[in-house]
């Protein structure tokens, strides 16, 4: 596979909403250097983030123009110097990073910058792509899915036969931890903010779905656990949606913040969580990329056996083509979008 001089990526040229801010370019192919990858994109995912970077708000903050897009689904064409996936000292128990890959792969990865018709991404960060799903599929399996993995296994030990209560369950990360919730053997609470995303949280595995501003959150999570309250609680809105889960909690319980999409930063209480017992874990998925990547590849090839076996399959909403990205950055600003929203860059 000949590596070009030139490509299209979606730039952000000022900060602003997606739909005014983002600019088709074309700009030079880079090169990958010592320990990175160089892959033709196939399809990217539009995360929350990409709004957030558009809009100047994101923790990241690169300096306009730059290219957004933040998980992709490619071929890898070109490696730098020593580009396989370097060897992780790992503790006791853990197992070292394993598989690598090569020229012609088919790969995913997570990387801001990669809403372009070619991406460098570091070795660490890529992995080889699942056979059993397709494109869209796969550039839309790494961040939930790693999300919701750690957030369940890694944080909360999420148990068979736990309840857990999941924010946001129609959402991409939402539909991701409801699925991975039932394929643990737990018992799955979702929570949407409308009838229409009822349907989606059911059919990804939520035994029951609680309607924001149609049912009471708390005594609705207490009726279907018959009082016992929710073990393990997913969070990544924040807000009111926490202060009811720190209501609803049951003895021993986790609380996993994930993040504050309402907008308002959950605030603990360390004297609730003393009275009642309960745990509050923060997760910040990018830092196990960072610092332990064989975590990360641990956890890609169980999500690789899960998606072999049906057991979870992203929810793709809808695929649209690489010239009407911003659109779907936009929609995703809306808030009103379920399961995922991915842009098809090539075939």
């Amino acid at each position: 596979m000949t590596r070009p001089d030139r490509m299209r990526a979606w730039q952000v040229t000022r900060p602003g909403e997606p739909a005014e801010v983002l600019e088709l370019r074309e700009v030079p192919v880079p090169v990958p250097g010592p320990g990175e990858a160089l892959v033709r994109t196939r399809a990217v995912a539009v995360n929350f983030p990409d709004v957030l970077l558009a809009r100047g708000e994101y923790q990241v903050r690169p300096e306009p123009p730059f290219t957004i897009g933040i998980e992709l689904a490619g071929d890898v064409v070109e490696v730098g110097d020593a580009a396989d996936r370097p060897a992780v000292a790992a503790p006791a128990g853990d197992a070292p990073a394993a598989t690598s890959f090569a020229v012609g792969d088919r790969v995913v990865g997570s990387q801001i910058g990669v809403l372009s018709e070619y991406a460098v991404l570091p070795a660490a960060a890529v992995r080889l792509a699942p056979d059993s799903l397709d494109d869209a599929a796969a550039a839309a399996l790494t961040i939930a899915y790693q999300t919701a993995w750690f957030g369940l296994h890694r944080r909360a030990a999420l148990q068979p036969g736990e309840w857990l209560l999941v924010h946001a369950a129609a959402g991409g990360v939402g539909t991701a931890a409801v699925q991975l919730g039932t394929a643990a053997g737990a018992r799955v609470i979702g929570v949407v903010g409308s009838e229409e995303k009822a349907a989606v949280a059911a059919g990804a595995g939520a035994e029951v779905v609680l309607v924001r501003g149609r049912d009471d959150l708390v005594d609705g999570v207490k009726t279907a656990t018959r009082g016992h309250g929710a073990d393990v609680v997913f969070d990544p809105v924040g807000g009111d949606a926490y202060d009811a889960s720190t209501k609803c909690i049951a003895f021993e319980g986790r609380i996993v913040v994930v993040g504050f999409a309402a907008g308002t930063i959950q605030q603990v209480r360390a004297n609730h969580a003393l009275v009642k017992n309960y745990s509050v874990l923060g997760l910040h998925w990018a830092l196990y990329q960072q610092r332990r990547p064989d975590l990360v590849q641990l956890a890609h090839d169980e999500l690789a056996r899960l998606a072999a076996s049906g057991a979870i399959a992203p929810v793709v909403a809808d695929v649209v083509s690489f010239a009407d990205a911003p659109a779907a950055v936009q929609r995703l600003a809306g808030g009103t979008t379920t399961g995922r929203l991915v842009v098809r860059v090539s075939d």
